[in-house]
């Protein structure tokens, strides 16, 4: 199995074409997204959907993601388990692509190997494991070195969601975007690490101005940005019901919290939700590239 995962995350991606303008409104990842739905053991479920779109702009896609949902039956049961990575990049000369592929490989590689190949072992030991958050900060700093090694002048967001049991662990760096979605509404748990939010924080623009400001789309944390990296982290415990959007600036800067908010509850399916927040961000122009991850946690 080991073997396995190992040719997986090394493994080259196919070239994938630009797609005409024209046919945008619905563009989606080359990866199926039809929706998939794991039950495990036990009182939870994990139901996910994805979509994703190039634009209506840029002829080329920087962001990645990446969706493992795992489930165990059998004698002694293995928590549930999932994981899920947006990652926006940057940089010219495809450097951006680069950047936010290596990162999510990177990213996942290292919590697989560190969670869930534990969790199979039958030697397994909750005692011998560091705390989940550590091991998301290791990771996250993990692709940090990958990214500089592999692309050099590239960078790129990453926004990571692992689910394991009830709880929901958050790493972050950048600008992409985690939401949690509950009864009392869509609330974001990530802080954008950009020059607009810091700004904002100190009082020196408003939220009005920052969405036209002309360094709106600039940094000041990414991966593959220099040593040091600092990873903001969280962990959430699910309550039955609870969706989880994890999404690139492509669509939280283009469709307003409430839209967004409103899609996902009015949507009949997980799929249709996504494919509709795509479709809205392409139809409020498309200037950026488009990802969504949603994710459904039930007992």
């Amino acid at each position: 199995m080991f073997d396995f995962f190992k040719r997986l995350f090394n493994r080259t991606p196919p070239p994938t074409q630009p797609l005409a303008p024209e046919s945008l409104a619905t563009a989606q990842l080359s990866i199926s997204t039809a929706p998939l739905s794991f039950r495990t053991v036990g009182a939870s479920a994990l139901q996910v959907a994805h979509a994703q779109s190039v634009g209506r702009v840029r002829d080329h896609n920087e962001d990645s993601l990446l969706a493992i949902t795992c489930s165990f039956e059998g004698v002694n049961r293995i928590p549930s388990f999932g994981l899920y990575i947006v990652a926006d990049g940057m940089g010219g000369h495809n450097m951006g692509e680069k950047a936010s592929a290596v990162a999510a490989r990177s990213i996942a590689h290292d919590i697989v190997k560190n969670i869930y190949f534990s969790l199979l072992s039958e030697n397994n030991d909750d005692d011998d494991r560091p705390p989940l958050q550590e091991i998301m900060v290791n990771a996250l700093v993990g692709s940090n070195q990958s990214v500089t090694k592999a692309v050099g002048e590239g960078g790129t967001t990453g926004t990571v969601a692992m689910v394991f049991n009830d709880q929901l662990i958050i790493g972050h760096v950048g600008d992409s975007r985690a939401y949690i979605i509950a009864a009392s509404g869509l609330e974001q748990l990530t802080r954008d690490h950009s020059l607009v939010r810091r700004l904002q924080e100190l009082g020196q623009i408003t939220e009005a101005e920052a969405a036209i400001h002309p360094q709106r789309n600039v940094l000041y944390r990414a991966i593959g940005q220099g040593d040091g990296l600092e990873v903001d982290t969280q962990t959430l415990q699910l309550s039955p019901g609870m969706k989880v959007l994890l999404c690139s600036d492509g669509l939280w800067g283009l469709v307003g919290d409430n839209q967004m908010r409103d899609i996902i509850n009015s949507s009949s399916t997980l799929q249709i939700a996504c494919d509709r927040l795509v479709e809205a961000a392409n139809i409020a122009g498309g200037p950026d590239n488009i990802t969504a991850i949603l994710i459904e946690y039930n007992l």
